[in-house]
């Protein structure tokens, strides 16, 4: 079957990336697309074999599996494939064949390659890397919506001033803003009520419709900081109200603006450390999610925001046992308490819960284990206050079994590997996790090295924790779509955390393993797995990006909701994401299936 130019022209024309050519360049490379017609079944190219070019489909279906024979893709109309080992050498690095009759569209190699170096648009399509970060943001040129308060105190026209000023005090803010459903009337502040209920002797009784200021100047939530600044300069205010068509989404103060500029992780780190109770802590770490937004929108990588984030939590940890220590008494032995899970690999988002354990000194005695349950309570419960909330599975230091000297850790370790059931390999996974946040180190170095020798040399435990890291699968959908949740609350929503992340950690731990490297981040696991030669450069790059792709996302989608007044979630909506968007992330996760595959089929850790 062949296509006429016009029908060709009007197929490429609502194609992304093809639909952003300028009509002149998409004239030009009409002419260099090959029709190809197969029968169903029909091998288009084998593992190993030299790409004719970019393949496109144009009506059919197409199956594609990786090197393992595991399917990975059905591909239908309007997509590509093949761009993966054009990108490289040429050789694909995939299979492929129709299942049903299909008419494909080649794009040359040559004509390919030249089109993704001419065309930013269609480079940023195929390639799988993030693109270069944003600067860094300043107070001048964050957009409005980073920096306002997404809930602004309201209330009707008919309100009196004295019940507005009740609600103002309740919420320690010094405006109100008045509004008929969600159109916003007026503004009322503080300096009115003084100077003109006050100072003017109005009853208490009076509308705040009285004393407001009638259809106050607004900003539409796409401003940028210095609109708020020279709006407040130049009128004198310190109160704007951001709308959008007459409708209220938040409010920018002179507060909001200094906030903006002085939040820093180091500054939530220097508040904890001087706390003097969990409840101040509280105060503190109530405001990571605003420093999330902050981070996410200052452009920093996704690894650099969940390090600060996690950078408070181990402060807030290492504040709540001196605080301990000091109700207590010194601790009779020495002891080191760490924290696994999320905390552990420095991930935490702003979504987190408490795992942690303690290790004691030999020389503990029984008369000596009541003090540090006391210790574990204070801290535990001290996380849980700030927000770290308690672990549903009991993973905590609270829990005799992970309050235990070293000895007995010790034995733990050795039984999970030497006798690897399904509660040996889930414990297993969570304790490779470990990270000392405070006491005694030494108590943890030499079993950290006794444990990763061992457990590498013994090829059945490695073969259990390969099997226990392939439980958590990426969200692949047939026909190029996303596996979303079926039913209850996130119905219809991507799991970012459980079918996101959690398969590139596990990954990243099985590598840890096999090569014993001690590194207990993920990114950093990786790219130490690919130093050692346990994971293949080019394998690694792609699960690299796949994993930066997958991890930003989580946090933009948390930022999201944070900045519209909800609490942050991991489960995402694919219609929250354009098109370009959902291609890249389903490729992430198509990388991440294939590197499960590499390692469940038992061919090495190379991928």
């Amino acid at each position: 079957m062949t296509l006429d130019l016009p029908e060709l022209t009007r197929f490429l024309s609502a194609v992304h990336p093809y639909d952003g050519l300028e009509p002149e360049a998409l004239g030009a490379l009409i002419p260099a697309f090959r029709p190809k017609s197969l029968a169903a079944g029909q091998q288009i190219y084998e593992l190993g074999d030299a790409l004719e070019g970019l393949y496109l489909i144009h009506h059919g279906a197409v199956e594609v599996r990786d090197q393992n024979g595991a399917q990975i893709s059905i591909l239908g109309p309007r997509n590509s494939f093949g761009e993966r080992g054009l990108g490289r050498d040429g050789i694909a690095v995939t299979s492929a064949r129709t299942l049903e009759d299909t008419l494909l569209l080649v794009l040359p190699k040559a004509d390919f390659l030249r089109l993704v170096e001419t065309e930013p648009g269609v480079a940023r399509f195929f390639d799988r890397q993030r693109g270069p970060r944003p600067k860094r943001a300043d107070l001048a040129t964050s957009r409005v919506e980073t920096l306002m308060a997404t809930t602004p105190l309201t209330c009707a026209p008919d309100t009196s001033v004295q019940e507005a000023a009740r609600r103002m005090a309740e919420k320690h803010v010094s405006s109100i803003c008045v509004t008929e459903g969600d159109r916003l009337t007026g503004i009322a502040t503080v300096r009115d009520m003084a100077s003109k209920v006050v100072a003017g002797a109005l009853p208490a009784d009076t509308s705040i419709s009285a004393i407001m200021t009638v259809d106050p100047v607004t900003l539409p939530p796409s401003a940028i900081g210095s609109d708020v600044l020279h709006m407040m300069m130049e009128r004198r205010i310190g109160h704007v109200p951001v709308a959008e068509n007459g409708q209220l989404r938040g409010m920018v103060t002179q507060t909001d603006l200094t906030r903006f500029q002085a939040m820093t992780s180091a500054e939530l780190v220097s508040e904890i450390a001087q706390a003097d109770s969990a409840a101040a802590m509280a105060r503190v770490t109530a405001r990571i999610p605003q420093l999330l937004v902050q981070l996410v929108a200052s452009g920093n990588r996704h690894e650099v925001v969940t390090r600060l984030i996690t950078d408070i939590a181990d402060t807030a940890t290492r504040r709540l046992l001196a605080l301990a220590e000091d109700k207590l008494g010194p601790p009779p032995v020495p002891y080191l308490w760490l924290a696994c899970g999320s905390q552990g690999r420095q991930e935490q988002t702003g979504v987190s819960d408490q795992d942690n354990c303690l290790m004691l000194d030999d020389a503990v005695t029984d008369a000596q284990m009541p003090y540090f349950a006391d210790l574990a309570r204070f801290v535990c419960d001290g996380l849980n206050t700030c927000g770290y909330v308690h672990c549903p599975g009991d993973m905590m230091a609270t829990n005799t079994r992970w309050r235990q000297p070293v000895r007995v850790w010790r034995s733990y370790f050795r039984n999970w590997i030497e006798k690897p059931s399904p509660e040996a390999q889930m414990l297993a996974s969570v304790m490779f996790d470990l990270r000392p946040i405070g006491g005694q180190s030494a108590l943890f170095a030499d079993l950290q090295a006794e444990t990763l020798a061992a457990a590498a040399k013994n090829s059945i435990f490695v073969a259990h924790m390969v099997s226990n890291a392939l439980k958590h699968t990426p969200p692949l959908g047939l026909l190029r779509g996303f596996a979303t949740i079926r039913s209850g609350e996130h119905k219809n929503r991507l799991d970012m955390k459980h079918n996101g992340v959690v398969p590139v950690v596990d990954l990243g731990r099985v590598y840890a393993l096999r090569g014993q490297l001690t590194a207990v981040n993920t990114r950093a696991r990786l790219e130490a797995a690919v130093g050692a030669g346990v994971l293949s450069t080019a394998g690694g790059q792609d699960l690299l990006d796949a994993y930066d792709l997958i991890a930003e996302t989580r946090l933009e989608h948390q930022a999201r909701q944070i900045k519209g007044g909800a609490a942050p979630d991991n489960y995402l909506a694919p219609a929250d994401l354009s098109d370009f968007e959902r291609s890249h992330l389903r490729d992430a996760f198509v990388v991440v299936k294939s590197l499960q595959s590499a390692v469940g089929h038992g061919k090495g850790m190379l991928g």
